[in-house]
């Protein structure tokens, strides 16, 4: 039997996902991508697929202002784009591989520049239907933070199917458990409390750190500095989550029910069954 292709230690500490995303890529069996996923009915081969539409996709509506597939008839975000991901990875089942590898590696790069040009306080063009209410403006790093987080959790699901670790670390863990906990307060949205309500939410690992939404004039809102320091004193709950179970729990890849049981809460069991609904996804 030929020697299982392995990537290299710096490849998977690379600072870009899409190099590592390459580099895992390259090291696969022929038969690793025809390996189940998490992701249902899909294999290696369809999430990768998977991520060449959201390479195009971007890039075409973004870069160059194309509208894209339009809505059907009553059609909802989530169905909508549960259909267009699906004729995409369809038709894509008659791409080889290597193809799908080296148009990834064609368009990273035309992404990244897209990225490096926005002005990042500016109002997105996309919204992000699991960190703010319909019709809320958010920042453009916000919606670049969510693609960031698609691409990153799509590649670590390739890395389950397939029994490969890596580029779990915090230079590209990191920013997507942050990401991830900007949609507190809108887990939090329909829970109540006077002001100063807190829920802090202590992510364990290399790549965690502590976030704390605070209640203030009706509406929840990440705390930072001096104001999340007070909240700490004197949190009203309490919700300690390693940084895989976190990730897992964010995509569904896990229950919250089961993201409970792996983590420690404290505090209004309200508040903490709430921030641990947290959802960062368009389901």
């Amino acid at each position: 039997m030929p020697a299982r292709r392995t990537e290299t230690r710096s490849a998977t500490r690379t600072r870009t996902p899409n190099a590592a995303l390459l580099a895992l890529l390259g090291a696969l069996d022929p038969a690793d991508w025809s390996r189940p996923t998490v992701c249902p009915g899909w294999d290696v081969h369809d999430v990768v697929a998977h991520l060449l539409n959201d390479y195009l996709r971007r890039l075409s509506g973004s870069r160059d202002g194309h509208p894209g597939a339009v809505f059907t008839n009553d059609e909802t975000l989530p169905s909508y784009v549960n259909r267009t991901n699906g004729e995409f990875v369809t038709a894509a089942r008659q791409l080889s591989p290597r193809v799908l590898t080296e148009l990834l590696g064609h368009l990273g790069p035309q992404l990244d520049a897209l990225w490096a040009a926005q002005r990042l306080d500016a109002p997105a063009a996309l919204s992000v239907s699991w960190a703010a209410p319909p019709g809320e403006d958010v920042p453009a790093w916000l919606d670049i933070a969510r693609e960031y987080t698609e691409h990153w959790v799509h590649q670590q699901q390739i890395r389950d199917a397939v029994g490969r670790p890596g580029a779990d670390g915090p230079d590209l863990l990191g920013p997507v458990v942050d990401a991830f906990l900007r949609g507190l307060p809108y887990a939090l949205r329909d829970r109540g409390g006077p002001d100063g309500t807190s829920v802090r939410f202590d992510v364990t690992g290399p790549a965690g750190g502590t976030w704390t939404a605070v209640r203030s004039v009706g509406r929840w809102a990440l705390a930072t500095g001096a104001a999340a320091d007070r909240a700490a004193a004197r949190d009203t709950a309490r919700v300690a989550m390693d940084q895989d179970v976190l990730w897992r729990l964010a995509t569904r890849g896990i229950t919250p029910e089961e993201a409970r049981r792996r983590s420690e809460l404290s505090g209004d069991a309200g508040l903490t069954e709430a921030a641990t609904s947290l959802l960062a996804i368009v389901a």
